[in-house]
């Protein structure tokens, strides 16, 4: 016996193969066949006549069983899970009968296309192995409830009749969670377990615990993979609620929600330190590109117009020839704007790393760096003069300040902003949130940042530039040779990232970074180290990575030549850091400083003040020959006594 029964568009949009959808879970046909849209409204409505199986928490999600049996997944964008229902409206229960066309789901189409990785839909056969899919529409368009997106023949492969999946045996999916928890190492392995739509998802105490192998042979599962610290272990929908609650039951692993599981991954996998590094590197990383851009271009600007880059009384490029005068203002324009608009770079990463409107973290930036405000960089002078700008808000005198510059001002501004937007995205009515949301977070923050945030961090972060200064300033050898010795292995902990913040906070304070410079040479001598094992190696394998590596890492990308080479082999590693010490102690007892962020590698003389490009290539002889030859000589005396 068969049943053909047809699915029909439940959205207006473009029609887009499985294939192509930008999640494997969906496009490798780990949770079934079928086929996806991309919307160009937000109105879903039911695909076929049935039943209403399954309605997510978070209301990206339905499930509809068909007339034969077939069932639907409806998955509404891709990684919608994180708006935990927000811009999502649902219009059906579970159990509620449906006829094809009736309205599901609304969402709010501008806020969701904003948030979501995707708008990209997937319509989803999860009980595909029991039906054989007859065709696709091919159509460019389609328009709901009057498309048909796919055919189906409906059959049981077991004995020729319609399957319903209340018929399953519970019995199955206990000796299947059994068999589950088995394979992921044990009830004592699970911190905590909970599932989505479609996927399982644990806190494990050790993943190496995990047997993948017997883990990916149980029928049930349709894929594994771990992420953010969870192990998800793929079943589908329908099926997968009714395997948790078998786990639940029979093996006793603690039920917790999604959020509490993430939680709990971030505190097994990560501890404070961590997460506040990973913070300060979602942040920093996205508008790295731009400020090493502009440091590299200050350098070129730097050869143009500045003296003695030929010789000591030699004059600038552009007094000896005035016809590049013009070009090298514009280069300086191009290169200065980045750091001009510093905060409002950060404002984009940092609001869209803390959960709010990017638009929003860039409009506050530039309003922390109005040209109407005192500029930061004039803020001293005035003030001992006397002449800092106020306003007077009810008697309140507040100084009419800007922030140019400054990290911390804006950083904790945009966390603020995000928070504020979030609360106000939750309780405002969907009609009324484009007069409201931005314009009252917009203007709390601003108060906020000019009255307390403002204030209180710029002073912090004064406090942190003295505070590096007066330790170099005052053992410059010592804080050189520290710094220089535990570069590296702050890049192995990720805690470099931090010290980004420093140096912009530090050139926007001072003009200058004297720690940069010190990262630059590590780069340097982690390739030198690992052309050290380049010439001396035997084993091409080995050889070929040491030299690509190291080309790399004297290009200021040093992760091949670290995590690659030097680590595994332990004595680069240590050669490498002891000549990045002994570098950076001279170079900072000479004073040497960084005008700006760059390349930090060969290049990164450009960035250097010209007057201390003398010393800084000294420095990078010794990064150059004292990992390279020491590196050479211990890994040929290994080799002899191997």
């Amino acid at each position: 016996m068969s049943y053909i029964e047809k699915v029909y568009a439940p959205m207006n949009g473009h029609l887009v193969s499985i294939e192509n959808v930008p999640d494997p879970t969906f496009s490798e046909k780990l949770m079934g066949d079928g086929i996806a849209i991309e919307p160009i409204d937000g109105v879903v409505t039911s695909p076929v006549d049935g039943e209403i199986i399954l309605v997510a928490n978070t209301k990206h999600a339905i499930g509809v069983k068909g007339s034969s049996g077939v069932e639907l997944l409806i998955h509404i964008g891709l990684e919608t899970v994180a708006l935990k229902g927000e811009g999502f409206t649902v219009h059906v229960n579970v159990g509620d009968c449906v006829k094809v066309g009736d309205p599901l789901v609304t969402f709010d189409f501008d806020f969701i296309k904003e948030k979501a990785k995707s708008m990209i839909t997937p319509i989803i056969v999860t009980n595909s192995d029991d039906y054989k899919l007859l065709s696709k529409s091919n159509e460019k368009n389609v328009q709901r409830k009057n498309t048909t997106l796919l055919t189906i023949e409906a059959y049981s492969k077991q004995d020729n009749h319609l399957v319903k999946v209340s018929e399953i045996s519970e019995t199955l999916y206990t000796r299947e969670a059994r068999e589950i928890i088995q394979a992921i190492g044990g009830k004592d392995n699970i911190e905590m377990a909970t599932h989505c739509v479609t996927r399982l998802r644990f806190v494990l105490e050790d993943e190496g615990k995990v047997n993948k192998e017997t883990l990916n042979q149980i029928d049930l599962v349709k894929g594994i993979f771990s992420a953010n610290g969870q192990f998800q272990v793929i079943i589908g929908q329908g099926t997968v609620d009714k395997v948790y609650r078998a786990m639940v039951k029979e093996t006793g692993v603690r039920e917790a929600s999604k959020d509490e599981v993430k939680n709990k991954a971030s505190e097994v996998h990560q501890n404070a330190l961590q997460r506040g590094i990973k913070i300060l590197a979602d942040i920093f990383i996205p508008i790295l590109p731009a400020i090493v851009t502009a440091g590299l271009l200050m350098g070129l600007n730097n050869i143009l117009a500045n003296p003695g880059i030929f010789g000591r009384t030699s004059k600038a490029v552009i007094e000896m020839y005035p016809e590049w005068a013009g070009i090298a203002d514009m280069i300086n324009i191009i290169a200065n704007t980045a750091f001009t608009f510093l905060p409002a770079l950060i404002g984009w990463s940092a609001v869209k790393r803390f959960g709010g409107s990017p638009l929003l973290g860039i409009v506050l930036g530039l309003i922390l760096v109005h040209p109407n405000l005192l500029s930061a960089y004039s803020y001293s002078e005035a003030l001992t003069k006397g002449t800092v700008p106020t306003w007077n808000l009810f008697g309140l005198e507040i100084n009419k300040i800007g922030y140019q510059g400054q990290v911390l001002p804006v950083l904790v501004a945009s966390w603020v902003l995000a928070k504020i937007e979030i609360w106000l995205r939750k309780h405002v009515i969907d009609s009324l949130q484009l007069l409201i949301v931005a314009p009252v977070a917009l203007l709390v923050t601003g108060f906020l940042s000019f009255v307390i945030v403002g204030p209180i961090t710029l002073q912090l972060g004064n406090w942190i530039t003295n505070g590096f200064v007066a330790i170099f300033d005052t053992v410059p050898i010592i804080g050189g040779l520290l710094y220089g010795a535990l570069y590296a292995p702050l890049v192995i902990t990720g805690m470099h990232h931090t010290f980004l913040a420093v140096d912009l906070q530090l050139i926007g304070s001072t003009g200058t970074t004297f720690l940069w410079p010190i990262l630059a040479l590590s780069n340097i001598a982690q390739g030198s180290a690992a052309f050290g094992m380049f010439l001396a190696a035997k084993n091409e394998k080995l050889k070929g990575l040491a030299g690509t590596s190291g080309i790399s890492a004297w290009l200021g990308i040093t992760e091949p030549a670290l995590f690659g080479v030097n680590l595994p082999n332990k004595y680069p590693f240590i050669a490498a850091i002891s000549g990045t010490a002994i570098a950076g102690a001279f170079i900072t007892l000479e004073g040497v400083r960084a005008t700006s962020v760059g390349v930090g590698g060969i290049p990164a003389f450009l960035s250097i003040v010209i007057d201390h490009w003398g010393v800084f290539f000294i420095g990078m002889a010794i990064v150059i020959i004292v990992p390279l030859v020491l590196t050479y000589l211990i890994a040929k005396r290994k080799l002899i006594n191997q």
